[in-house]
């Protein structure tokens, strides 16, 4: 049967493909449009299994609030590449997924996986189409969702790489958005002191220790010197305690208090962060590419 170009230009409208790849899809099928569909799918499928073990440390962070601000939800998307972080393709995924975070009860990633989209397809069945069509790999890592909240939510993102929601005991999105804000640029790893670790808080008693008594002060020195120290641990790592980063006279606890406010939580995402990216060569990967 002759492939016409109209027949290209339809299969590449249904399915995004490359002009070569739905010509010759055509052509295996015999000029069969649903069956040339049916087998470009199993064939991207498969590809993207086997991109699947590849890391992907790059990527973008989703983040949406409801309307009443009661729930709020964020989401990490990866790739391999930023180039893929900022193309439409992903951007489409990246917000499909997003919104089907703060829309639905998931618990988990399997779950969220099998949640179907507007289209008519699972998430994990889009993103294994992404994968084929981009050439890259493309995985959902984590998702944080807060849900009909008692106060009120905000939420902070920073160059699509960095971001941050919020609890506040009572609704306050100016107040809220510039917590955030701090959280995003200071990372402290709670909201106060009383949930710092005790293991955490006796390891810098120990390095403390052992640095004071190198100096050959006397024992009650020491103490003072470890109990100072510890002070300053905790006032530089929870968020109660580090000095507020728009106005660093005061610290978040005292701007929580004279707002007649507080934090009830916070979670923070990074794009890449405790992922070992693998080191390329690049010369190397041009000469395998080349002898390829």
């Amino acid at each position: 049967m002759s492939i016409t170009a109209a027949m290209v230009k339809e299969l590449r409208d249904r399915t995004g493909s490359g002009m070569m790849e739905c010509k010759r899809s055509l052509k295996e099928a015999n000029g069969d449009m649903e069956l040339a569909i049916e087998n470009m799918r199993k064939s991207g499928l498969a590809k993207a299994d086997k991109k699947a073990s590849r890391v992907a440390a790059e990527g973008a962070i989703g983040i949406k609030a409801s309307e009443d601000g009661k729930t709020v939800a964020m989401i990490e998307v990866n790739s391999e590449t930023d180039f893929v972080v900022k193309s439409e393709e992903f951007n489409v995924f990246l917000t499909a997924v997003t919104d089907a975070v703060l829309n639905n009860d998931v618990i988990g990633i399997e779950q969220l996986a099998e949640t179907v989209l507007a289209t008519g397809d699972s998430i994990e069945t889009t993103r294994r189409a992404l994968v084929a069509k981009v050439g890259e790999n493309i995985s959902i890592r984590r998702f944080e969702k807060y849900s009909n909240v008692e106060g009120g939510t905000a939420c902070y993102l920073h160059g699509g790489k960095i971001a941050v929601i919020i609890e506040l005991a009572k609704n306050d999105a100016e107040l809220g958005k510039d917590i955030a804000m701090h959280i995003a640029a200071v990372n402290p790893s709670c909201v106060s002191e009383d949930q710092v670790p005790a293991d955490v808080i006796q390891k810098e008693k120990d390095i403390f220790t052992a640095q004071a008594l190198e100096s050959g002060k006397k024992p009650e020195i020491v103490e003072k010197m470890i109990v100072g120290r510890i002070k300053k641990f905790l006032a530089e790592t929870t968020l109660e305690g580090q000095a507020f980063i728009k106005d660093d006279k005061m610290t978040v606890a005292q701007l929580t208090k004279s707002k007649g406010n507080s934090v009830v939580r916070f979670t923070r995402f990074e794009v890449g962060e405790g992922i070992e990216k693998e080191e390329l060569d690049f010369a190397e990967e041009v000469r395998a590419q080349a002898s390829a």
